[in-house]
């Protein structure tokens, strides 16, 4: 494998939201060997600036769920957004739902509602919304929407955006509570296949690692995808073919990764 893919919250990231020690010192190990590596994630590429900064690693970022792509140098290779009709619909339209909506362009992440517990995720790199009117957001400047609530309500939310919206934008579950409305044919997957061209290798030559349905492209177009003993039942349904490796909190990812780096010939056992 030359390129190795990570999601980042419930894959590389601790429930914390830290990225642990060994964890980092098994992505250097990766780093020395020649491997190239990717983040791949439903943040903002400012917020993972930081992150990246906070390390010593030459990673390349896929952004947004794949509406940005940029170099090691901060070189933006590919950008996509929301088609302005879709943006406008679902800002000004009035849904039946507690969930709140947020909505998310280069100049950063803004919502119209305070929810300061969705922060929680984001006090290592101290990024956090803006609260403005979303309706106040010209359309074509809408990269991508999600909305945050309980997993039922926002299931239900889901059906009633894909009758409005039909075939103009992709829907899925960044995480449990967190429904994505995002450009059509944009996911982490197309987002791969186009940094692996750019690097001048090929989906075979690529690993990936995630937890949640917005991997689900990613993982499946790989040479080897694997799941997280943490991840939604429904990845691990539709994906049942790819081994399951273990849970985030013992950071599963590093452990896998060691077995791979050191000892590729045996049998891998999950630690869970």
């Amino acid at each position: 494998m030359r390129l190795a893919a990570f999601d980042m919250d419930g894959t590389l990231l601790m429930p914390n939201h830290q990225l642990g020690e060994k964890t980092l010192a098994t992505l250097m190990a990766l780093q020395d060997r020649e491997v190239v590596l990717a983040f791949a994630t439903g943040r903002h590429l400012l917020e993972m600036n930081i992150l990246r900064a906070q390390t010593t690693l030459n990673a390349f970022l896929i952004t947004g769920n794949g509406t940005r792509i940029h170099d090691t140098e901060g070189n933006r290779l590919f950008a996509c957004d929301l088609d302005p009709s879709v943006a406008e619909e679902v800002v000004h339209s009035h849904w039946q739902t507690t969930a709140s909506m947020h909505v998310f362009n280069d100049d950063g992440w803004f919502t119209a509602k305070n929810v300061p517990e969705v922060l929680q995720a984001h006090q290592i790199s101290g990024f956090r919304y803006h609260l403005m009117d979303p309706r106040h957001i010209p359309a074509h400047q809408v990269t991508k929407i999600c909305f945050l609530g309980e997993h039922d309500e926002l299931c239900r939310l889901q059906g009633t955006l894909l009758d409005a919206l039909g075939g103009r934008a992709h829907l899925c579950f960044s995480a449990w509570d967190c429904l994505e409305i995002l450009p059509v044919s944009c996911n982490k997957g197309a987002a791969l296949a186009f940094l692996s061209a750019h690097l001048g290798l090929t989906l075979a030559d690529c690993m990936a690692f995630g937890d949640a349905m917005n991997d689900r492209e990613m993982l499946e177009s790989v040479g080897q995808g694997f799941i997280m003993a943490n991840a939604m039942n429904q990845l691990k349904s539709v994906l049942p073919h790819l081994p399951v490796i273990g849970h985030c909190e013992t950071q599963g990812v590093s452990h896998y990764l060691n077995h791979w780096l050191t000892t590729p010939h045996l049998a891998y056992s999950p630690e869970y």
